[in-house]
C-alpha cells in the first residue's frame, strides 16, 4: 500500500472536490490531504494526478502544497533564522508556517536574521523540524585538489579543532585553529582555498589567499587603518604582536612584511613611534628624486660631528708681525645650538 510522505513530493490523484479545496491521495489508500483552494490549478478534475509536497499545518495537519519549499526530507539546506524562543529557533523554509530548528539540535548560538546549515528530519511527533547537526551527513569524495578556491559555510566551531565548515553546502572540511586569527561563529561563510586533501577526502582548509595577493589586500588594509587615525598610527612596527592583532586582525610578520611593501612604494614613513602617510607633496618629491622609498626613522640619533684635526692651527701674524696661534670656538657653539635644537623637535614628536 502507497503512503503519503511528510516532507516530500508525492504524485497524487485528485479524489473530490470542495468549496474549500480538492482532497488528494493514493489509488490504492484511504488516506487524504488537502489541497487549498488558492493553490488547486485552474481546470482539474477528480481522477487526475498532481505533485505536491507533504507538510503540517499550524493545527499540526498534514495539507499539501504547489510551492516549493527550500528544504526535503534528508537533505541539507542553508535557512535564514526568523525568530528565537526557549524551546528553540525558527527558520524560513519557503512555505507559510515556519519550521522549528530544536535547542537540542542547535551547535552554537543562532541569531535572528543569520544564516544556518541545517538538516530536514522528524521528530518523535511525526513533525518536521531541522537540525544543525550536520557533520556525518557530509561527503567526504569532494572534486577539490590542493591551492583550489572554495567556498563555504562553518557549521561547528571547536576550541580545539578549529572551525568545521561544510564546502559547496555539502563536502567535509576543517580551518585548523591555527589558521583562525578572529572569532567565528557556525553560520559564518567563508572562502579560502585547499590547503591539503587528507587521506580520508576531507579538506583542510587556509584563509590565506595567494601570498603576493595577501601582501598586497593587507597593506591596502593598513593604508585604511592608519587613514582612519588622520594618517598617523598610534605605533609602529615594533608594537607588541597582541596590539597588532587586535587592531588589524593578522600576525605581527604578515604586518612587518605589509608594511614593508608600503614602505618600498613611498607611501608611508615609519618614525620612532608611528607610521606616517606620506602627503601627494612628499611623494612627489620622492619621484623627483628617482626613489619611492621615503626615510625610515627607527630612533633618534644626534647628529655625527666631524673629527676634529688635531694638527696644529695655522698661524696668524699681529699687526706687530708677531706670529699667534688663534682657535675659533664660534662655530663649534653655533653647531652645538643647533644639534640641541633637532633634538628638542626630535622629542617633541
Amino acid at each position: 500500500m502507497t503512503m503519503i510522505k511528510i516532507g516530500e513530493w508525492n504524485d497524487l490523484i485528485v479524489k473530490r472536490e470542495k468549496e474549500f479545496g480538492v482532497y488528494l491521495g493514493c489509488a490504492d489508500s484511504d488516506s487524504e490531504v488537502l489541497l487549498p483552494r488558492k493553490q488547486v490549478p485552474n481546470g482539474i478534475k477528480t481522477g487526475e494526478h498532481i505533485n505536491v509536497f507533504i507538510y503540517r499545518d499550524s493545527d499540526d495537519r498534514l495539507i499539501a502544497t504547489v510551492n516549493v519549499p527550500y528544504i526535503t526530507m534528508g537533505k541539507m539546506a542553508v535557512l535564514r533564522c526568523v525568530g528565537t524562543t526557549k524551546i528553540g529557533a525558527f527558520m524560513d523554509w519557503g512555505l507559510e508556517k515556519d519550521i522549528l530548528l530544536p535547542f537540542k539540535e542547535q551547535v552554537g548560538p543562532v541569531r535572528e536574521n543569520h544564516e544556518y546549515l541545517v538538516r530536514m528530519y522528524t521528530d518523535k511527533s511525526d513533525r518536521l523540524c531541522v537540525s544543525m547537526k550536520v557533520y556525518e551527513y557530509l561527503s567526504s569524495n569532494s572534486p577539490y585538489k590542493q591551492g583550489d578556491a572554495i567556498s563555504g559555510i562553518v557549521i561547528e566551531y571547536s576550541s580545539e579543532y578549529g572551525a568545521f565548515v561544510a564546502v559547496d553546502n555539502k563536502y567535509s572540511a576543517l580551518i585548523p585553529k591555527k589558521e583562525i586569527h578572529s572569532a567565528i561563529y557556525a553560520g559564518d561563510h567563508v572562502e579560502g582555498r585547499v590547503a591539503s586533501v587528507r587521506e580520508d577526502g576531507k579538506l583542510n582548509l587556509t584563509m590565506q589567499k595567494p601570498i603576493k595577493m595577501q601582501i598586497r589586500e593587507n597593506a591596502e588594509m593598513i593604508l585604511n587603518i592608519i587613514d582612519s587615525y588622520n594618517g598617523v598610527l598610534p605605533f609602529n612596527d615594533k608594537a607588541d604582536s597582541k596590539v597588532i592583532e587586535k587592531e588589524f586582525g593578522i600576525s605581527k610578520r604578515a604586518f612587518k612584511t605589509a608594511v614593508g611593501k608600503l614602505l618600498k612604494d613611498g607611501k608611508i614613513r615609519i618614525t620612532e613611534k608611528n607610521i606616517e602617510i606620506l602627503s601627494e607633496e612628499e611623494r612627489a618629491e620622492l619621484a623627483k628624486k628617482g626613489t619611492t622609498k621615503a626615510d625610515v626613522v627607527k630612533r633618534a640619533k644626534p647628529e655625527t660631528k666631524k673629527p676634529v684635526s688635531r694638527r696644529s692651527p695655522e698661524p696668524v701674524p699681529d699687526r706687530k708681525g708677531t706670529v699667534k696661534f688663534t682657535r675659533s670656538n664660534g662655530g663649534r657653539r653655533n653647531n652645538r645650538k643647533a644639534l640641541m635644537a633637532e633634538l628638542s623637535e626630535m622629542d617633541e614628536e
